[in-house]
């Protein structure tokens, strides 16, 4: 027994990298898609949430995989098989998509510090940069595990805060419907797109191959324990997300104005009671707050990994911060920046999965722990499907 323990005590001390990854997965862009998924279309769209979190499952897999077996980030490796003007271009790329990344997390917890304390939107801005950066300090000053403690707190924060609705509202048998994979209309396609755009996001591929790197170095033995910490990350990161549609669909369906955050939150108080709503804006909060921390880190990889230019994660996260504060500043509709920062997240998703998909498949690169033929084939049908539904995202939103 004493053994067990042991060795179950030594098992959860190599758990936490994908866990800051999961932020990812439940920032304040998910919870605007999901939630309005449910509240239109009901449970029509929970095979899209299922989906889309076992493909976020295998790339993040994949991306700590990277990192473990060759002791290098995704940027990292990208910096030595690309020239210079490709590494600029590809840097570039990745920059504007950790902006709007960004732009969408400050926008969560601006948004969320309206809700509890009515603070004027560019105020709530500068006060999520504020507690963003105390955050990078934990892992600047104190290390990644003390990070990870905290992110994960977070994340418990964040599951508490959206999932409470459902011991007020439970979803109906129906929900098992939903399953099923089909589409409503045009406007069903396209929610399932920002969804999935929402879900599998470039920032988090990056950064989880050095998450893992960081923590462990070059240690492909610890391969089995990283697809523990992977899957009990993801089902979590899945089962929150879940919860977000199926009180929407349970409590919201008919609601008008919950196509926005703010609209979300009035119906959950009309519908579900004060406390509900309380707990659904602490979530969005945490969501903000975790999320934008992330963020941030992920570019100050991607700058390091692929120019060799390493700046002060609090120096970064002033320079990143300025675009959503402008955004709030002038008084963009929130609803509309936060479709816009999708649509951006989507041009970045090819340059994340093709390459760690080809990398991870070459046995040169990877050795005897080379993709086996089915995890690549899994691995390329997910990446042509997140990409060519978030090319679908982007035709149909300008459209």
């Amino acid at each position: 027994m004493h053994s067990t323990l042991t060795r179950l005590r030594a098992g959860t001390t190599l758990l936490g990298p994908a866990f800051v990854a999961a932020i990812a997965y439940v920032d304040p862009g998910n919870v605007a898609t999901n939630t309005a998924a449910g509240a239109r279309y009901e449970y029509l769209l929970v095979w899209v949430l299922v989906a889309a979190n076992v493909m976020a499952g295998l790339v993040q897999y994949l991306s700590a995989k990277l990192g473990l077996v060759t002791g290098r980030s995704l940027p990292e490796i990208l910096r030595d098989r690309l020239p210079r003007p490709l590494r600029l271009a590809y840097w570039g790329q990745a920059e504007v998509v950790a902006m709007a990344t960004d732009l969408a997390e400050v926008l969560g917890g601006a948004i969320a510090l309206n809700l509890l304390f009515d603070l004027p939107l560019p105020v709530g801005g500068v006060i999520t940069g504020v507690v963003s950066t105390a955050l990078l300090m934990v892992q600047d000053r104190r290390g990644q595990q003390p990070f990870e403690r905290v992110i994960t707190t977070m994340l418990a924060v964040i599951a508490v805060g959206f999932a409470a609705g459902l011991l007020v509202s439970p979803p109906e048998s129906e929900a098992l419907r939903g399953l099923a994979p089909r589409f409503a209309d045009s406007d069903s396609v396209l929610l399932a797109a920002g969804m999935l755009g929402a879900t599998v996001m470039p920032h988090a591929v990056y950064l989880h191959s050095a998450l893992a790197r960081d923590r462990h170095g070059r240690a492909p033995h610890l391969l089995a324990a990283t697809r523990v910490d992977v899957t009990v990350a993801m089902v979590l990161a899945g089962a929150v997300n879940t919860a977000m549609l199926l009180v929407a669909a349970s409590a919201l369906a008919g609601h008008e104005g919950v196509d926005s955050l703010d609209g979300v939150h009035a119906a959950i108080g009309a519908e579900l009671g004060g406390g509900v709503a309380l707990l659904f804006a602490v979530g969005l909060l945490a969501s903000g707050f975790a999320s934008t921390a992330v963020g941030c880190y992920s570019g100050a990889v991607v700058l390091d990994g692929l120019l060799k230019v390493r700046v002060p994660l609090s120096t970064r996260r002033v320079v990143t911060l300025v675009p959503a504060l402008v955004v709030l500043g002038a008084g963009v509709d929130p609803t509309f920046a936060l479709v816009l920062s999708q649509v951006v997240l989507s041009f970045g998703i090819p340059f994340a999965l093709v390459p760690l998909v080809r990398l991870t498949a070459s046995r040169t690169l990877m050795g005897v722990h080379v993709n086996h033929r089915a995890v690549t084939t899994a691995a390329v049908l997910v990446a042509t499907a997140v990409i060519a539904l978030n090319t679908a995202l982007i035709y149909l939103t300008v459209r």
